[in-house]
């Protein structure tokens, strides 16, 4: 089952159970999938849904972040509990470990030797470690990595 059928059908057993809030956020991502795919004339495989999520995702960390600065816990809640039904989504995080060695990787695979290789080590770990790393972290890693 894809991970598209696998969302498609967590919305039905939620609307089945009554479960509202968990019903809108599933709605929420079917939306973003659907416009993604209307928008591109394609359908979305399971990588691009992992892409889809994870951008989600960094809206409601920025809007959680801006709630809570505002003092509306309220809304920050609400948009927790989205941020977890999309969690829920995404493939298991790499450690950091992990994320050390897929640079290291791809560093040595490129042959990068500077700062001006970035988008060549990026372009490389980008397929790899996306929904899996945070890639705003992995970009400040490769960066690091690249100025020795």
């Amino acid at each position: 089952m894809s991970l598209k059928e696998r969302i498609s059908e967590d919305m039905k057993a939620a609307m089945r159970a009554g479960e509202a809030a968990k019903r809108d956020a599933i709605r929420l991502l079917l939306a973003a999938i659907k416009q993604k795919e209307v928008d591109e004339r394609i359908v979305l495989d399971d990588a691009a849904v992992i892409a889809v999520i994870d951008k989600l995702l960094k809206q409601r960390r920025d809007s959680i972040t801006q709630y809570e600065s505002a003092g509306r816990t309220d809304l920050a809640a609400a948009e927790k509990f989205e941020a977890d039904v999309l969690s829920a989504y995404m493939p298991a995080g790499l450690s950091d470990d992990e994320v050390v060695a897929a640079i290291e990787a791809a560093i040595a695979a490129v042959g990068a030797a500077g700062p001006g290789d970035m988008g060549k080590v990026m372009g490389v770990l980008k397929p790899q470690l996306a929904g899996r790393a945070d890639m705003t972290e992995v970009s400040k890693r490769v960066k690091a990595a690249l100025a020795k």
